[in-house]
């Protein structure tokens, strides 16, 4: 194996991965374990999570709750840190989207978004963290969006929750990247996902956002794979604090 090889092989590493039932989550997951990790992952769905674990093999565990519960995170934390130990690598891909407009966005609806876009990402990585300050590594990638920076059609609370995403991971790599710990984030564009299929459910939407982009072209699930080895192997050793914008650069134009 070449050098280059090495950087992005995730032998010995345990990763957690939050959204892991469906999506660009579980894409995370398989793209994980392929590369060696030990992967923990995190649903509210336990039938769906335990279908990809049994498809992964003894390097795969699963943990059913819900993330959005903040009083929960502690217990979450300790769930996730017992297959295999604590994590050294965190993928918050666990995400909602309410699709409220700005005159009919509820308490409710603007709370769980929080809760689960934002607020989980930072207090599960508080409740972990302190295992990857003792071993001096440590990689979080959270997921960000095209609303990050832009505004859409009714996405005012899950866009702010993206945003507010955009500040967490600088803040994080802030705070942690001293102690060998890279904070970064995937911003995806248009991916056929359960969290898109209105989106994709309209075949000419679906078009118009493919012409936007620069490849001419929605994303496929393994796009995702690349940019995400990359950020959480030592191969992203000087890289922190950034939003790596996987888009087909849809963000260019």
């Amino acid at each position: 194996m070449s050098n280059a090889a090495q950087m992005f092989d995730l032998t010995g590493r345990v990763a957690c991965v939050t959204g892991a039932s469906a999506g660009l989550g579980q894409q995370a997951a398989i793209a994980l374990a392929a590369a060696g990790a030990k992967v923990v992952g995190v649903a509210r769905r336990a039938k769906a999570l335990e279908a990809w674990a049994e498809a992964t093999g003894a390097n795969a565990a699963t943990v059913a709750a819900d993330l959005s519960q903040r009083d929960q995170i502690s217990d979450i934390a300790a769930r996730i840190a017992k297959p295999f130990g604590a994590p050294d690598i965190i993928v918050h891909a666990a995400g909602i989207n309410t699709r409220e407009t700005a005159d009919d966005v509820t308490t409710e609806g603007w709370d769980v978004t929080m809760n689960l876009n934002l607020a989980a990402p930072f207090f599960l990585t508080q409740a972990l963290i302190p295992a990857m300050k003792a071993k001096g590594w440590g990689r979080i990638v959270n997921f960000a969006s095209l609303q990050t920076t832009r505004a859409f059609p009714a996405g005012l609370s899950y866009g702010a929750s993206k945003a507010g995403i955009g500040q967490l991971t600088r803040a994080m790599a802030e705070s942690w990247s001293g102690d060998g710990i890279n904070a970064n984030a995937i911003g995806p564009g248009f991916f056929p996902t359960e969290l898109t299929g209105p989106v994709f459910s309209d075949p000419e939407r679906a078009a118009r956002n493919a012409t936007q982009t620069c490849v001419g072209r929605n994303g496929k699930l393994e796009d995702i794979d690349g940019p995400l080895l990359f950020l959480c192997s030592d191969a992203s050793a000087f890289v922190t604090g950034q939003v790596l914008m996987v888009d087909g650069g849809y963000t260019a134009k």
